[in-house]
């Protein structure tokens, strides 16, 4: 499953852009700093229970221990007060929360303004099915218990705030090689 995402004037795959990326800089007409100074991306991502407690939480901006704990309840509450009618997607502060749930969890990403919603909303939906597919039907003590191995997932498929990989084998194969070597 590859995830669509808005590139200037036209709608492309994230591996599409990737590849246009890699071969403008090849050609020489991009450098690495304006790759990753766009402005886009992900500032944080959380994965909460209902009554609240974060079972997860990985942030991609430096901010203060007391900053977080303020950030995590705010962001928390805006999102479980929603109804399963209202929109998946929040103004809050100077980012937008982008979240979705699933059975008792909830994961919450906090975005820049001009990150695409849709494609962090695919990219959490994808996170939950790599997990799905690692733990067999994943639950939330299967993410209390292997916390490594969760955020090991999610570094594979975040890196610096943006997305760099979408496919679960991809994502997984890392994992996979881990675990043979363990058991091996």
């Amino acid at each position: 499953m590859d995830t669509w995402i808005h590139n200037d004037h036209c709608l492309m795959s994230l591996t599409a852009q990737v590849c246009l990326a890699q071969q403008h800089c090849k050609a020489g007409r991009l450098t690495g700093s304006e790759v990753t100074s766009s402005g886009r991306m992900i500032t944080f991502i959380l994965m909460v229970n209902r009554q609240g407690q974060t079972r997860l939480c990985r942030y991609y901006q430096p901010l203060k221990l007391s900053q977080r704990t303020a950030l995590e309840t705010d962001a928390v509450r805006c999102c479980l007060s929603r109804g399963r009618d209202q929109c998946s997607f929040v103004e809050y502060k100077d980012f937008k929360l982008v979240f979705r749930q699933y059975a008792a969890l909830y994961i919450v990403a906090g975005v820049t303004d001009d990150e695409n919603e849709l494609s962090v909303y695919e990219l959490l939906q994808n996170f939950v099915e790599v997990l799905d597919k690692y733990f067999s039907r994943v639950s939330e003590l299967d993410i209390m218990f292997n916390l490594d191995r969760v955020h090991l997932i999610l570094d594979e498929m975040v890196q610096n705030g943006h997305i760099v990989e979408t496919n679960r084998s991809s994502v997984l194969a890392p994992l996979t090689a881990l675990d043979k070597m363990a058991n091996g």
